[in-house]
Order: C-alpha cells, then sequence, then structure tokens
C-alpha cells in the first residue's frame, strides 16, 4: 500500500523534471498524510498541468462524502471496481515524490509491533506514481478533484516489509500513461508493475511518522530497527478519516 509519503524536491527542480506548464510554489513535506491536498500532474491537449486535489478519491457518482478515505488502488482489479472504473478509463494522473513510507509487522504479526521505513530511490531522485483522479460535485454545488494511488505487488527488495508497493512508473512511461485517448485501459494496465528491484532502498525510521502532526526533516533520520519506543501506534489519517486500502 501507500499510506504516507514525501514530496521534498524544491518547486523548481520537480517542475524543470515534470515539465507541467505552471509554477507552483510549495513546501517541503516530509510526512504527507491521506485526505491532505497532494500534487497530482495531467495531460491536457498534450501538455502536463500541475494542479492540488485531495488524497482520497470520492467516486463522481457518489451522493455523499464516503466514511472510508479511498487512498489506494490495487492494480489487478481496477478496472473492475466502480469507484475506479472511470478514473483508469478517463483521468490518469502521476503523483510525484521522492519517498514513501511503509510498516513492517513484528513478530505479534498482524496486531504487533510495526517498524515504518523510508523508501526512496537509490540516486535519491523524485519519481512518479501511477494513479487516477476524479472530480465531484458537492451537495453546495461546489466541486472537489481528489486521487488515488495505485498499487501493485512488492517486489523483492519491499516483499520483506510489505507485501503490496504503490507503482512507479518509468519516465519514458509517463505519456503514454496520462494519454486517455491514445493508451486504452488494457494498454495501461499493463504498465502497472513492481518497480525493477535494484531502484529503490528501504531504511527504518522513527515512529513518529506515525502522528500527523509531524513534518519534518528528522522523519528521514534512519534508526535502529525496533528501535522505537511506540512502534505499536499505527499510521493514522487525517483528521477524522478513516484510511481505506483497496488490497
Amino acid at each position: 500500500m501507500c499510506g504516507r509519503f514525501t514530496i521534498t524536491t524544491p518547486p523548481e527542480a520537480l517542475r524543470a523534471l515534470f515539465n507541467y506548464v505552471e509554477q507552483p510554489n510549495f513546501p517541503p513535506r516530509y510526512n504527507i498524510a491521506p485526505t491532505q491536498p497532494v500534487p497530482i500532474i495531467t495531460l491536457i491537449n498534450a501538455q502536463r498541468h500541475f494542479q492540488l486535489v485531495r488524497w482520497g478519491l470520492v467516486p463522481s457518482w457518489s451522493k455523499e462524502m464516503p466514511n472510508s478515505v479511498l487512498i489506494n488502488a490495487r492494480a489487478e482489479t481496477i478496472h473492475e471496481k466502480p469507484s475506479f472504473r472511470g478514473g483508469i478509463r478517463h483521468r490518469r494522473c502521476l503523483v510525484p515524490a521522492d519517498g514513501f513510507y511503509e510498516w513492517q509487522a513484528g513478530q505479534g504479526g498482524q496486531g504487533g509491533s510495526k517498524q515504518p521505513y523510508l523508501i526512496r530511490r537509490k540516486d535519491r531522485a523524485p519519481f512518479a506514481m501511477a494513479a487516477i483522479w476524479e472530480d465531484w460535485l458537492t451537495a453546495d454545488g461546489s466541486e472537489l478533484d481528489s486521487c488515488a494511488i495505485i498499487t501493485t505487488a512488492a517486489n523483492d527488495t519491499l516483499a520483506p516489509i510489505h507485501h503490496r508497493m504503490p507503482v512507479i512508473l518509468d519516465p519514458k512511461e509517463w505519456d503514454r500513461w496520462l494519454d486517455a485517448v491514445e493508451t486504452p485501459v488494457k494498454e495501461a494496465t499493463k504498465l502497472l508493475q513492481p518497480a525493477p528491484n535494484d531502484l529503490m532502498d528501504a531504511v527504518p525510521v522513527s515512529d513518529r511518522v506515525n502522528r500527523v502532526s509531524q513534518d519534518d526533516p528528522t522523519l528521514l533520520d534512519p534508526v535502529p530497527a525496533g528501535s522505537s519506543k511506540s512502534a505499536n501506534e499505527k499510521p493514522k489519517g487525517g483528521k477524522g478519516s478513516q484510511q481505506l486500502d483497496l488490497l
């Protein structure tokens, strides 16, 4: 799954990499959580665009805001699920990041203590996670744009930590993924594969990342595995939300 991630790359460098039209300015984020605004990159008239949306997809057909937060969509079934079918067909996007967190279950199993890990590219370069987005019309007539990050089976590097990982697209596949006209669903879903085993590394970090209020550079600092004092605290989503990962 993907339940927290980071964007610490300066805005100018991120714009140069993804080549979008807008010139946004934003602070570094070390602990982005569900229901918070996140950047996505879309393709409109053959140009890439940057926009902020809610992390936690709200299907366009929803009558009201769901109680659960659809932060992830499973690659293997994304084309079948009513909440995601429209997005994979018509509204694909990229979520830029330079790291994400995952929690490894301890000896106690699913209910035992969990050690958070920070996963980044070995060269520390930014990357793009495959995602879909939706626009939803609220009861008062205002619009809400939202997204879900797509997950797939973990590669050999991440499998010892968790059985799922976000889909990380190769830069040469970015436009193919974004172009819902030229790349039909069948071809797009072929891109939803685990990242190469040698692309990422993972280091244990403090379980302070479990708390949404914590968002500072020291969250990236490695710690000895199992050393955190409150490792049994589960990661929490945004205020008042229930996190749901469709695995």
